[in-house]
Protein backbone atom coordinates (compact mmCIF):
# COMPACT_ATOMS: atom_id res chain seq x y z
CA UNK A 1 0.00 0.00 0.00
CA UNK A 2 1.28 3.68 -1.43
CA UNK A 3 1.77 5.75 2.08
CA UNK A 4 -0.69 8.54 2.91
CA UNK A 5 1.88 10.55 4.46
CA UNK A 6 5.85 10.72 3.00
CA UNK A 7 7.71 12.17 5.73
CA UNK A 8 11.49 13.29 5.78
CA UNK A 9 13.85 13.23 9.25
CA UNK A 10 15.22 16.49 10.63
CA UNK A 11 18.53 15.49 8.62
CA UNK A 12 16.72 15.25 5.45
CA UNK A 13 15.29 19.12 5.54
CA UNK A 14 17.45 21.31 2.55
CA UNK A 15 19.89 23.36 3.32
CA UNK A 16 20.09 25.82 1.00
CA UNK A 17 17.54 27.90 -0.76
CA UNK A 18 16.95 27.45 -4.83
CA UNK A 19 17.28 30.24 -6.83
CA UNK A 20 15.67 30.84 -10.07
CA UNK A 21 17.06 33.56 -11.28
CA UNK A 22 19.90 31.51 -11.98
CA UNK A 23 18.41 29.39 -14.76
CA UNK A 24 16.00 31.23 -16.34
CA UNK A 25 16.00 31.25 -20.10
CA UNK A 26 15.73 35.07 -20.47
CA UNK A 27 16.36 37.64 -17.56
CA UNK A 28 14.00 39.23 -15.54
CA UNK A 29 13.65 42.97 -16.08
CA UNK A 30 14.95 44.92 -13.22
CA UNK A 31 13.49 47.43 -10.57
CA UNK A 32 13.67 51.19 -11.57
CA UNK A 33 14.45 54.38 -9.63
CA UNK A 34 11.15 56.35 -9.86
CA UNK A 35 13.19 59.30 -9.90
CA UNK A 36 16.06 58.61 -12.47
CA UNK A 37 13.81 55.54 -14.47
CA UNK A 38 17.31 53.25 -13.72
CA UNK A 39 17.71 50.25 -12.21
CA UNK A 40 17.86 50.63 -8.34
CA UNK A 41 21.16 50.44 -6.46
CA UNK A 42 21.51 48.67 -2.82
CA UNK A 43 22.04 52.19 -2.18
CA UNK A 44 18.81 53.23 -3.11
CA UNK A 45 16.88 49.90 -1.26
CA UNK A 46 19.06 50.51 2.24
CA UNK A 47 16.72 52.66 3.87
CA UNK A 48 13.97 49.98 3.49
CA UNK A 49 16.27 47.00 3.94
CA UNK A 50 19.29 45.59 5.28
CA UNK A 51 21.90 44.84 3.45
CA UNK A 52 21.83 41.00 4.04
CA UNK A 53 18.51 41.05 2.48
CA UNK A 54 19.02 42.96 0.13
CA UNK A 55 22.38 40.88 -1.38
CA UNK A 56 19.65 38.25 -1.70
CA UNK A 57 17.37 40.19 -3.65
CA UNK A 58 19.58 40.84 -6.35
CA UNK A 59 21.39 37.62 -5.91
CA UNK A 60 22.11 35.17 -9.54
CA UNK A 61 23.68 32.66 -7.21
CA UNK A 62 21.72 29.27 -8.04
CA UNK A 63 22.04 28.10 -4.51
CA UNK A 64 22.35 30.05 -0.96
CA UNK A 65 22.72 28.39 2.09
CA UNK A 66 20.46 28.61 4.67
CA UNK A 67 21.94 29.94 7.99
CA UNK A 68 21.99 27.21 11.22
CA UNK A 69 19.86 29.53 13.69
CA UNK A 70 17.29 29.94 11.32
CA UNK A 71 17.23 25.88 10.85
CA UNK A 72 16.70 25.26 14.05
CA UNK A 73 13.47 27.33 13.99
CA UNK A 74 12.32 25.58 10.73
CA UNK A 75 13.26 22.14 12.92
CA UNK A 76 10.07 22.99 14.71
CA UNK A 77 8.05 22.44 12.62
CA UNK A 78 9.91 20.91 9.30
CA UNK A 79 10.17 18.51 7.07
CA UNK A 80 6.25 19.36 6.40
CA UNK A 81 4.52 16.48 5.31
CA UNK A 82 3.67 15.27 1.69
CA UNK A 83 -0.03 14.03 2.34
CA UNK A 84 -2.13 11.98 -0.33
CA UNK A 85 -5.53 13.04 -0.72
CA UNK A 86 -7.14 9.52 -0.87
CA UNK A 87 -10.88 10.35 0.22
CA UNK A 88 -11.17 13.46 -1.91
CA UNK A 89 -9.76 11.34 -5.11
CA UNK A 90 -12.63 9.11 -4.34
CA UNK A 91 -15.40 11.81 -4.10
CA UNK A 92 -14.16 13.81 -7.23
CA UNK A 93 -13.94 10.03 -9.15
CA UNK A 94 -11.20 10.69 -11.42
CA UNK A 95 -7.98 9.16 -12.38
CA UNK A 96 -5.58 11.28 -10.50
CA UNK A 97 -3.09 10.78 -7.40
CA UNK A 98 -3.62 14.14 -5.82
CA UNK A 99 -0.72 14.86 -3.10
CA UNK A 100 -0.36 18.03 -0.66
CA UNK A 101 1.89 19.84 1.05
CA UNK A 102 0.84 20.71 4.35
CA UNK A 103 2.14 24.22 5.12
CA UNK A 104 -0.40 24.27 8.12
CA UNK A 105 1.44 22.63 10.86
CA UNK A 106 3.88 25.57 11.44
CA UNK A 107 3.08 27.63 14.41
CA UNK A 108 1.04 30.35 12.80
CA UNK A 109 -1.21 27.79 10.64
CA UNK A 110 0.77 28.89 7.12
CA UNK A 111 3.26 29.12 4.87
CA UNK A 112 4.53 32.40 5.99
CA UNK A 113 6.98 31.93 8.98
CA UNK A 114 9.47 30.03 6.21
CA UNK A 115 10.16 33.50 5.29
CA UNK A 116 9.85 35.37 8.57
CA UNK A 117 12.38 33.48 10.48
CA UNK A 118 15.21 34.26 8.31
CA UNK A 119 13.53 38.10 7.75
CA UNK A 120 13.65 37.89 11.28
CA UNK A 121 17.35 36.62 11.80
CA UNK A 122 19.12 38.22 8.98
CA UNK A 123 17.53 41.96 10.43
CA UNK A 124 18.38 40.86 13.58
CA UNK A 125 22.10 40.14 12.98
CA UNK A 126 22.45 43.40 11.28
CA UNK A 127 21.58 45.55 13.93
CA UNK A 128 18.11 46.15 13.01
CA UNK A 129 16.15 46.40 16.79
CA UNK A 130 12.66 46.85 15.41
CA UNK A 131 10.09 45.72 12.38
CA UNK A 132 7.25 47.35 10.32
CA UNK A 133 4.90 45.48 7.81
CA UNK A 134 1.67 44.87 6.33
CA UNK A 135 -0.88 41.80 6.10
CA UNK A 136 -3.83 41.34 4.35
CA UNK A 137 -5.46 38.30 6.02
CA UNK A 138 -3.13 38.10 9.37
CA UNK A 139 -0.99 34.97 8.16
CA UNK A 140 1.82 37.02 7.60
CA UNK A 141 1.69 39.34 10.26
CA UNK A 142 1.36 36.93 12.63
CA UNK A 143 4.21 34.88 11.67
CA UNK A 144 6.81 38.40 11.55
CA UNK A 145 4.74 38.28 15.04
CA UNK A 146 6.56 34.88 15.87
CA UNK A 147 9.64 35.30 14.43
CA UNK A 148 10.10 38.83 16.11
CA UNK A 149 9.88 37.45 19.54
CA UNK A 150 11.78 34.63 18.59
CA UNK A 151 14.79 36.72 17.58
CA UNK A 152 13.92 39.84 20.30
CA UNK A 153 13.03 41.95 17.96
CA UNK A 154 9.51 44.65 17.98
CA UNK A 155 7.11 44.39 15.87
CA UNK A 156 4.44 46.60 14.27
CA UNK A 157 1.95 45.59 11.79
CA UNK A 158 -0.59 47.32 9.76
CA UNK A 159 -3.63 45.13 8.89
CA UNK A 160 -5.76 46.11 5.83
CA UNK A 161 -8.90 46.92 7.48
CA UNK A 162 -11.54 44.60 6.60
CA UNK A 163 -9.48 41.31 6.97
CA UNK A 164 -8.82 43.36 10.62
CA UNK A 165 -12.43 43.22 11.32
CA UNK A 166 -12.79 40.09 9.63
CA UNK A 167 -10.68 38.33 11.51
CA UNK A 168 -9.45 39.30 15.33
CA UNK A 169 -7.72 36.21 16.21
CA UNK A 170 -5.33 36.97 13.76
CA UNK A 171 -4.58 40.28 15.14
CA UNK A 172 -5.07 38.50 18.68
CA UNK A 173 -2.17 35.95 17.55
CA UNK A 174 0.38 38.96 16.94
CA UNK A 175 -0.68 40.81 20.32
CA UNK A 176 0.06 37.32 21.62
CA UNK A 177 3.52 37.13 20.06
CA UNK A 178 4.45 41.12 21.50
CA UNK A 179 3.47 42.81 17.74
CA UNK A 180 1.38 46.07 17.78
CA UNK A 181 -1.21 45.73 15.20
CA UNK A 182 -3.07 48.72 13.56
CA UNK A 183 -6.03 48.90 11.10
CA UNK A 184 -4.93 49.70 7.87
CA UNK A 185 -5.88 53.06 6.40
CA UNK A 186 -4.68 54.01 10.16
CA UNK A 187 -3.70 57.39 12.05
CA UNK A 188 -0.42 56.79 12.76
CA UNK A 189 1.18 57.70 9.39
CA UNK A 190 0.39 60.34 7.04
CA UNK A 191 -0.62 58.29 4.20
CA UNK A 192 -3.18 56.61 6.13
CA UNK A 193 -4.57 59.68 7.55
CA UNK A 194 -4.45 60.72 3.75
CA UNK A 195 -6.82 57.90 2.59
CA UNK A 196 -9.28 58.45 6.05
CA UNK A 197 -9.58 62.10 4.98
CA UNK A 198 -10.53 61.12 1.58
CA UNK A 199 -12.54 58.21 2.15
CA UNK A 200 -13.32 57.25 5.74
CA UNK A 201 -15.03 54.17 5.01
CA UNK A 202 -11.90 52.63 3.22
CA UNK A 203 -11.43 48.37 3.64
CA UNK A 204 -8.18 49.21 2.94
CA UNK A 205 -5.80 47.42 0.54
CA UNK A 206 -2.48 46.02 0.98
CA UNK A 207 -0.87 48.32 -1.26
CA UNK A 208 -2.01 51.00 1.30
CA UNK A 209 -0.64 49.02 4.35
CA UNK A 210 2.66 48.72 2.43
CA UNK A 211 2.88 52.65 2.09
CA UNK A 212 2.46 52.95 5.82
CA UNK A 213 4.64 50.29 6.80
CA UNK A 214 7.02 51.73 4.56
CA UNK A 215 6.79 55.20 6.15
CA UNK A 216 6.39 53.64 9.63
CA UNK A 217 10.12 51.80 8.92
CA UNK A 218 11.80 54.83 7.83
CA UNK A 219 10.65 57.10 10.31
CA UNK A 220 12.14 55.58 13.14
CA UNK A 221 16.12 54.43 13.85
CA UNK A 222 17.76 50.90 13.77
CA UNK A 223 14.11 50.22 11.92
CA UNK A 224 13.43 48.47 8.81
CA UNK A 225 10.36 47.31 6.75
CA UNK A 226 9.60 43.15 6.22
CA UNK A 227 7.49 42.52 3.32
CA UNK A 228 5.73 38.88 3.49
CA UNK A 229 5.27 38.39 -0.76
CA UNK A 230 6.08 39.52 -3.91
CA UNK A 231 10.36 40.26 -4.03
CA UNK A 232 12.63 37.65 -4.84
CA UNK A 233 14.54 36.81 -1.25
CA UNK A 234 10.48 36.10 0.16
CA UNK A 235 10.34 33.74 -2.80
CA UNK A 236 13.77 32.39 -2.35
CA UNK A 237 12.99 31.34 1.04
CA UNK A 238 9.80 29.47 0.43
CA UNK A 239 11.59 27.54 -1.92
CA UNK A 240 12.23 24.98 0.85
CA UNK A 241 8.80 23.77 0.24
CA UNK A 242 9.11 22.80 -3.18
CA UNK A 243 12.41 21.32 -2.68
CA UNK A 244 11.27 19.29 0.25
CA UNK A 245 8.14 17.89 -2.48
CA UNK A 246 10.84 16.64 -4.16
CA UNK A 247 12.78 14.68 -1.79
CA UNK A 248 9.47 13.02 -0.86
CA UNK A 249 8.31 12.41 -4.31
CA UNK A 250 11.90 10.08 -5.15
CA UNK A 251 11.05 8.10 -1.97
CA UNK A 252 7.88 6.88 -3.34
CA UNK A 253 8.91 6.79 -7.11
CA UNK A 254 6.48 9.32 -8.37
CA UNK A 255 6.62 12.90 -10.02
CA UNK A 256 4.01 15.16 -10.49
CA UNK A 257 1.95 15.97 -14.02
CA UNK A 258 0.73 18.95 -12.22
CA UNK A 259 1.88 21.66 -9.73
CA UNK A 260 -0.70 23.68 -7.95
CA UNK A 261 -0.44 27.21 -5.80
CA UNK A 262 -3.05 30.17 -5.15
CA UNK A 263 -1.14 33.29 -6.06
CA UNK A 264 -1.79 36.89 -4.00
CA UNK A 265 1.31 37.84 -4.03
CA UNK A 266 2.79 34.80 -5.41
CA UNK A 267 5.38 34.06 -2.26
CA UNK A 268 3.66 30.64 -1.28
CA UNK A 269 2.85 29.37 -5.40
CA UNK A 270 6.83 30.16 -6.31
CA UNK A 271 7.76 28.43 -2.88
CA UNK A 272 6.26 25.31 -4.35
CA UNK A 273 6.62 25.98 -7.86
CA UNK A 274 9.85 27.19 -8.14
CA UNK A 275 12.43 23.83 -8.09
CA UNK A 276 9.79 21.77 -10.32
CA UNK A 277 9.95 25.44 -12.99
CA UNK A 278 13.76 24.74 -12.92
CA UNK A 279 12.77 21.22 -14.09
CA UNK A 280 10.41 22.11 -16.68
CA UNK A 281 13.14 24.88 -18.07
CA UNK A 282 15.24 22.02 -18.56
CA UNK A 283 12.67 19.83 -20.41
CA UNK A 284 10.28 18.30 -17.87
CA UNK A 285 7.01 18.19 -18.91
CA UNK A 286 4.62 19.68 -16.09
CA UNK A 287 2.06 21.91 -16.16
CA UNK A 288 2.60 24.58 -13.52
CA UNK A 289 -1.16 26.66 -12.38
CA UNK A 290 -1.16 29.84 -9.93
CA UNK A 291 -4.90 30.13 -8.79
CA UNK A 292 -6.28 34.09 -7.82
CA UNK A 293 -9.40 35.11 -7.47
CA UNK A 294 -12.13 36.55 -10.26
CA UNK A 295 -12.06 39.83 -7.90
CA UNK A 296 -8.58 40.53 -8.12
CA UNK A 297 -7.43 39.05 -11.38
CA UNK A 298 -3.37 39.97 -11.36
CA UNK A 299 -2.17 37.52 -13.77
CA UNK A 300 -5.24 36.86 -15.52
CA UNK A 301 -6.13 40.37 -16.73
CA UNK A 302 -3.40 43.08 -15.42
CA UNK A 303 -1.06 44.11 -17.92
CA UNK A 304 2.37 43.30 -17.67
CA UNK A 305 4.19 46.83 -16.64
CA UNK A 306 6.49 48.66 -14.17
CA UNK A 307 4.13 49.67 -11.58
CA UNK A 308 5.07 50.81 -7.95
CA UNK A 309 4.24 48.27 -4.86
CA UNK A 310 2.16 50.61 -2.86
CA UNK A 311 -0.44 53.05 -3.01
CA UNK A 312 1.90 56.41 -2.20
CA UNK A 313 4.40 55.18 -4.80
CA UNK A 314 6.99 54.63 -2.29
CA UNK A 315 8.64 51.67 -3.85
CA UNK A 316 10.75 51.17 -6.95
CA UNK A 317 8.94 50.37 -9.91
CA UNK A 318 8.82 46.54 -10.48
CA UNK A 319 8.38 44.99 -13.57
CA UNK A 320 4.78 42.72 -12.85
CA UNK A 321 1.12 41.89 -13.64
CA UNK A 322 -0.48 44.68 -12.25
CA UNK A 323 -4.31 46.03 -11.73
CA UNK A 324 -3.00 49.73 -10.84
CA UNK A 325 -0.97 50.84 -7.73
CA UNK A 326 -4.19 52.55 -6.40
CA UNK A 327 -6.22 49.58 -6.54
CA UNK A 328 -8.81 48.70 -3.54
CA UNK A 329 -10.20 45.04 -4.40
CA UNK A 330 -13.26 44.17 -3.22
CA UNK A 331 -13.79 42.62 -0.18
CA UNK A 332 -13.52 39.05 -0.38
CA UNK A 333 -12.66 36.59 2.33
CA UNK A 334 -9.45 35.71 0.92
CA UNK A 335 -7.66 38.94 2.06
CA UNK A 336 -4.01 37.33 1.17
CA UNK A 337 -4.78 37.14 -2.03
CA UNK A 338 -6.08 41.16 -1.90
CA UNK A 339 -3.04 42.31 -4.14
CA UNK A 340 -2.63 45.12 -6.60
CA UNK A 341 0.54 43.48 -8.46
CA UNK A 342 2.36 39.98 -8.65
CA UNK A 343 5.36 38.62 -7.72
CA UNK A 344 7.40 39.72 -10.11
CA UNK A 345 9.69 36.21 -10.39
CA UNK A 346 5.89 34.99 -11.27
CA UNK A 347 4.88 37.36 -13.05
CA UNK A 348 8.36 37.04 -15.75
CA UNK A 349 7.12 33.07 -15.99
CA UNK A 350 3.73 33.71 -16.42
CA UNK A 351 4.93 36.10 -19.37
CA UNK A 352 7.61 33.22 -20.96
CA UNK A 353 4.70 30.69 -20.73
CA UNK A 354 6.24 28.47 -18.31
CA UNK A 355 3.84 28.83 -15.66
CA UNK A 356 -0.06 29.17 -16.69
CA UNK A 357 -2.56 31.45 -14.02
CA UNK A 358 -6.37 30.84 -13.58
CA UNK A 359 -8.84 33.14 -11.48
CA UNK A 360 -11.75 30.85 -9.40
CA UNK A 361 -14.70 33.09 -8.40
CA UNK A 362 -15.06 33.12 -4.34
CA UNK A 363 -17.91 30.76 -3.76
CA UNK A 364 -17.16 27.85 -6.03
CA UNK A 365 -13.32 28.34 -4.12
CA UNK A 366 -15.43 27.56 -0.70
CA UNK A 367 -17.43 24.92 -2.50
CA UNK A 368 -14.19 23.28 -3.32
CA UNK A 369 -12.58 24.03 0.04
CA UNK A 370 -15.82 22.55 2.15
CA UNK A 371 -15.67 19.29 -0.46
CA UNK A 372 -11.64 19.06 0.92
CA UNK A 373 -12.54 19.46 4.91
CA UNK A 374 -15.60 16.99 4.76
CA UNK A 375 -13.25 14.40 3.25
CA UNK A 376 -9.59 15.04 4.05
CA UNK A 377 -11.02 16.52 7.68
CA UNK A 378 -8.71 19.74 7.43
CA UNK A 379 -10.33 23.29 6.94
CA UNK A 380 -8.18 24.84 4.36
CA UNK A 381 -7.86 28.78 4.65
CA UNK A 382 -9.87 31.27 2.28
CA UNK A 383 -6.87 31.56 -0.26
CA UNK A 384 -5.96 27.83 -0.08
CA UNK A 385 -9.72 26.95 -0.91
CA UNK A 386 -8.35 28.80 -4.96
CA UNK A 387 -5.89 25.98 -4.88
CA UNK A 388 -8.43 22.93 -4.21
CA UNK A 389 -10.75 24.48 -6.80
CA UNK A 390 -8.09 24.58 -9.44
CA UNK A 391 -7.12 20.69 -8.28
CA UNK A 392 -10.71 20.16 -8.75
CA UNK A 393 -11.22 21.74 -12.49
CA UNK A 394 -7.26 19.54 -13.23
CA UNK A 395 -9.40 16.41 -11.67
CA UNK A 396 -12.15 16.89 -13.72
CA UNK A 397 -10.15 17.49 -16.72
CA UNK A 398 -8.25 14.41 -16.60
CA UNK A 399 -11.67 12.10 -16.32
CA UNK A 400 -12.31 13.79 -19.55
CA UNK A 401 -9.84 12.71 -21.32
CA UNK A 402 -9.58 9.67 -20.14
CA UNK A 403 -5.66 10.73 -18.92
CA UNK A 404 -3.77 9.31 -15.44
CA UNK A 405 -2.59 12.49 -13.92
CA UNK A 406 -0.73 13.14 -10.60
CA UNK A 407 -1.61 16.42 -9.01
CA UNK A 408 0.39 18.39 -6.41
CA UNK A 409 -1.31 21.49 -4.49
CA UNK A 410 0.01 23.59 -1.66
CA UNK A 411 -2.05 23.43 1.03
CA UNK A 412 -0.86 26.93 2.66
CA UNK A 413 -2.48 27.06 5.18
CA UNK A 414 -5.45 26.08 7.31
CA UNK A 415 -8.63 27.91 8.22
CA UNK A 416 -9.44 27.69 11.57
CA UNK A 417 -9.21 31.00 12.02
CA UNK A 418 -11.17 31.91 9.27
CA UNK A 419 -14.58 30.15 10.48
CA UNK A 420 -16.58 33.95 10.08
CA UNK A 421 -15.74 33.13 6.40
CA UNK A 422 -17.37 30.02 6.47
CA UNK A 423 -20.06 30.80 8.30
CA UNK A 424 -20.59 33.98 5.93
CA UNK A 425 -20.99 31.22 3.04
CA UNK A 426 -22.79 28.96 5.47
CA UNK A 427 -25.62 31.71 5.95
CA UNK A 428 -25.92 32.66 2.37
CA UNK A 429 -23.73 35.87 2.60
CA UNK A 430 -21.09 34.98 0.37
CA UNK A 431 -21.13 36.78 -3.17
CA UNK A 432 -18.93 36.71 -5.98
CA UNK A 433 -16.86 39.47 -7.64
CA UNK A 434 -16.00 40.31 -11.03
CA UNK A 435 -13.18 42.72 -11.99
CA UNK A 436 -15.34 44.89 -14.20
CA UNK A 437 -13.54 46.29 -17.87
CA UNK A 438 -13.79 49.34 -16.02
CA UNK A 439 -11.00 48.29 -13.94
CA UNK A 440 -8.73 47.39 -16.39
CA UNK A 441 -8.71 50.71 -17.80
CA UNK A 442 -8.54 52.17 -14.33
CA UNK A 443 -5.08 49.65 -14.50
CA UNK A 444 -3.77 51.39 -17.72
CA UNK A 445 -4.70 54.73 -16.18
CA UNK A 446 -2.55 53.47 -13.32
CA UNK A 447 0.37 53.09 -15.38
CA UNK A 448 -0.46 56.05 -17.50
CA UNK A 449 -1.03 54.14 -20.91
CA UNK A 450 2.56 53.70 -21.52
CA UNK A 451 2.72 52.22 -25.02
CA UNK A 452 5.20 49.88 -23.83
CA UNK A 453 3.08 47.81 -21.77
CA UNK A 454 0.46 45.78 -23.35
CA UNK A 455 -2.05 42.62 -22.47
CA UNK A 456 -1.17 39.15 -22.87
CA UNK A 457 -4.34 37.45 -24.56
CA UNK A 458 -5.86 34.85 -23.50
CA UNK A 459 -9.52 34.26 -24.87
CA UNK A 460 -9.90 30.93 -22.16
CA UNK A 461 -8.82 32.97 -19.14
CA UNK A 462 -11.59 35.71 -20.41
CA UNK A 463 -14.48 32.44 -21.04
CA UNK A 464 -14.12 31.81 -17.22
CA UNK A 465 -14.54 35.51 -15.90
CA UNK A 466 -17.68 35.39 -18.50
CA UNK A 467 -16.02 38.00 -19.99
CA UNK A 468 -16.48 37.73 -23.98
CA UNK A 469 -13.18 37.76 -25.98
CA UNK A 470 -14.80 40.08 -28.66
CA UNK A 471 -15.96 42.84 -26.86
CA UNK A 472 -12.39 42.94 -25.27
CA UNK A 473 -10.83 42.99 -28.33
CA UNK A 474 -13.03 45.60 -29.61
CA UNK A 475 -12.45 47.63 -26.25
CA UNK A 476 -8.29 47.41 -26.17
CA UNK A 477 -7.15 46.68 -29.56
CA UNK A 478 -4.22 48.60 -29.34
CA UNK A 479 -3.33 46.80 -26.22
CA UNK A 480 -3.03 43.17 -27.08
CA UNK A 481 1.02 42.85 -27.48
CA UNK A 482 0.55 38.75 -27.01
CA UNK A 483 -1.55 35.85 -27.72
CA UNK A 484 -1.84 33.06 -25.78
CA UNK A 485 -4.57 30.40 -27.16
CA UNK A 486 -5.62 26.85 -25.87
CA UNK A 487 -8.76 24.65 -25.45
CA UNK A 488 -11.20 25.50 -22.76
CA UNK A 489 -14.79 24.12 -21.76
CA UNK A 490 -17.02 26.43 -20.19
CA UNK A 491 -19.91 24.30 -18.37
CA UNK A 492 -23.02 26.59 -17.64
CA UNK A 493 -24.94 25.37 -14.49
Amino acid sequence: MEPTKVVLADQEIPRQWYNIQADLPTPMSPPLHPGTGQPVTAEDLAPIFPMNLIEQEVSQERWIDIPEPVLEKYLLWRPSPLCRARNFEKLLDAPVKIFYKYEGSSPAGSHKPNTAIPQAYYNKVFGVKRLSTETGAGQWGSALSMACAMFGLECRVFMVRVSYDQKPYRRMMMNTWGAVCFPSPSDQTEAGRRILAEHPDSPGSLGIAISEAVEDAVAHDSSRYSLGSVLNHVCLHQTIIGQEAQKQFEKIGLYPDVVIGCAGGGSNFAGLALPFVRDKIHGRNIDIIAAEPTSCPTITRGPFAYDFGDLAMTTPLLAMHTLGHDFVPAPIHAGGLRYHGMAPIVSHLVKENIVEARSYNQIETFDAGIKWARTEGFIPAPETNHAIAAVVEEALRAKEEGKEKVILVNFSGHGLIDLMAYDAYFSGKLTNYELPEEGIKRALEAIEYREAFGFNFDPSHLHWQMVDPARFIREFPDRIYHVHMKDAALQLD
